[in-house]
Parts: structure tokens; C-alpha cells; sequence
């Protein structure tokens, strides 16, 4: 049984999500604030966060900053119909996904279990063996989706569920355009719709932490209007 971490200041999200969750056979903690859940995640980590994003006493973008520094398990943000700032910012900062309020309930959770299903099947070793599983090296990149393991030039990269999907999926090929509609394909499930600025704010993020372990990288090439491509080095 997965267990859900819910965090929003708005007691009846707390309370009609829960109900929902738990009706689909999910355990869930519900927090009205971040720090409460914070606290409470140091002692032991659910399988997946939902967080709001205006919160007191600690709003969801620090929240998702103090969980950054110690775990990649997977977030969802929930956001203001309107604040597309929000969402954008969320995702940089390395939450895996976002649903607009008002949301439905049914999406959510279709959310949350594509997301779950992605981790699990990284976190086991009962996978069969097959191209999407066994160890690949390109270049100066290896990838292990057993382990859930990423190093360049042999350091280690800490990446969230949806980026290491998604630089999979460009490695797998090198110099072969990925478009974002693909991309989008590979990091959600079919009935999951997201537009094409949270798969470019993923391959920012995917960026960044690349060089923060070498600056000159630059295996992910932008074709503007097109996609992207994973150039082997």
C-alpha cells in the first residue's frame, strides 16, 4: 500500500482528497502546513508528496526545497488556476508534476498513480531485462533504471522520476530528435494531458543538474519548434 503525504492549508481538499485516495487503496497523512510536514517527513518519508503551494508557516516551493536536499520521491504541486508562474517555478525546482485548481479528483489520481507506477518499477528488480532496464552508456553518460542510478564522466546526478525518463528517452537514440509530444508520451500515461512548457521546464531542470557536476555540458541540444536531441560525448 503506497503511502500519500497531502499538504494544503484548505482543510476540505485534505478531507474530500483523502477520502478519494483511500477509497482507491492508498494510505494517506494529511498536513495543513509545511512545516508540520516537514517535520514529520524527517522522521519517515511517504512514497509521494501532493503539495499546495501557498501554505503557512512554510509555503510548498520550501517545502519542496528542504525535500529536494534529501530525497527524489515524487511531488505533485497544486497550483492556482491562474498562476502559471507558479507551476513553471514548481517544476525548475524539481517537482515532477502540477494540477490546476480547481482539479478533479479522478486526474489526480491518475497522476499520482502514473507517477507511482514509474517509481516502482525503478525501485525493483523484478523488471525483466530489456532495453529500457539494462544498464546504457553513451558517451560519457551511464544510466542504470534498476537502480535509478545517473553518472556523467563518472559522477553521480541525482534526478527526479520524470527527468530521468525523459533523458532516457533522448539517449536512447543519440542525434535523433525527440518531439515534445513523444517526450510526453514517455514521462506521463495516455490519459494524462500536459502541455508542452512543463516538458521544457523538466529539461531545464534536467539541464542544470547535469552541469552542476560539468559546466561545458551540453548533450541536450534544443530544435527550436521541433524538440529535443541527446548529442553522445
Amino acid at each position: 500500500m503506497s503511502k500519500i503525504a497531502l499538504v494544503d492549508d484548505d482543510r476540505n481538499i485534505l478531507t474530500s482528497v483523502s477520502i478519494s485516495l483511500e477509497a482507491e487503496g492508498f494510505e494517506v497523512e494529511t498536513f495543513n502546513d509545511g512545516q508540520s510536514a516537514l517535520d514529520a517527513f524527517n522522521r519517515k518519508l511517504p512514497d509521494m508528496a501532493v503539495l499546495d503551494i501557498k501554505m503557512p508557516r512554510m509555503d510548498g516551493m520550501e517545502l519542496l526545497q528542504r525535500l529536494r536536499q534529501k530525497t527524489q520521491m515524487p511531488v505533485i504541486f497544486l497550483t492556482s488556476k491562474d498562476d502559471e508562474i507558479d507551476e513553471v517555478l514548481g517544476l525548475r525546482m524539481g517537482a515532477d508534476d502540477y494540477v490546476k485548481k480547481p482539479f478533479s479528483q479522478r486526474l489526480l489520481i491518475e497522476r499520482i498513480r502514473s507517477l507511482l507506477r514509474r517509481q516502482q518499477a525503478m525501485d525493483t528488480d523484478e523488471v525483466g531485462t530489456t532495453e529500457e532496464t539494462k544498464v546504457m552508456v553513451r558517451g560519457s553518460l551511464t544510466m542504470d533504471p534498476l537502480r535509478h542510478a545517473v553518472t556523467w564522466k563518472g559522477k553521480e546526478v541525482t534526478l527526479t522520476v520524470t527527468e530521468f525518463l525523459l533523458l532516457q528517452a533522448l539517449a536512447q537514440r543519440p542525434g535523433f530528435v525527440k518531439s515534445r509530444d513523444q517526450l510526453m508520451d514517455v514521462a506521463y500515461d495516455d490519459q494524462v494531458y500536459v502541455d508542452d512548457r512543463t516538458i521544457d521546464s523538466h529539461i531545464k531542470r534536467l539541464r542544470k543538474k547535469m552541469r552542476s557536476v560539468d559546466e561545458d555540458f551540453s548533450s541536450i541540444e534544443t530544435l527550436y519548434g521541433i524538440g529535443y536531441k541527446y548529442n553522445e560525448a
